[in-house]
C-alpha cells in the first residue's frame, strides 16, 4: 500500500511515519509510507492509495478530495492517535479507508 501524510510543512508527520515504518515491520506489512507539506499534495497524489491528513490541516480535506477526484480515499487522523504517535491506529484507519474506498467503487 502506498500511503501519503501530510500537514503544515510534512515536519510533525515525519515522527509519525517513522512510527508505522517500524510499525508495518513489526507487522510483517510492505507498505509505502511518506510525508510531505501540504502545499504540494498535488504532485505527489500519483500512485497512492490513501492520503491521510494531520489533525492540524483538517481544513484542507474537501480540497484535496477534489484533487483525488473521488479516485483515492482521503481522511484526517485522529487528534489522539496523532498526538500519542499511534502507528498502529493509524495504519488501520488508512486500511479501513482503502477497503472502505474499494467497497464504494464496486
Amino acid at each position: 500500500m502506498n500511503i501519503l501524510l501530510t500537514c503544515c510543512a510534512g515536519m510533525s508527520t515525519s515522527i509519525l511515519v517513522e512510527c508505522m515504518l517500524q510499525e508495518c515491520e513489526k507487522q510483517g506489512k510492505n507498505y509505502n509510507i511518506k510525508t510531505v507539506d501540504q502545499g504540494i499534495i498535488e504532485d505527489e497524489i500519483e500512485g497512492k492509495d490513501v492520503i491521510l491528513l494531520g489533525p492540524q490541516v483538517r481544513h484542507i480535506l474537501k480540497r484535496v478530495e477534489k484533487m483525488t477526484n473521488g479516485k483515492i480515499p482521503v481522511g484526517v487522523i485522529r487528534l489522539k492517535d496523532y498526538g500519542n504517535l499511534d502507528a498502529c491506529a493509524v495504519l488501520k484507519y488508512a486500511e479501513e479507508l482503502v477497503e472502505e474506498h474499494k467497497l464504494k467503487s464496486k
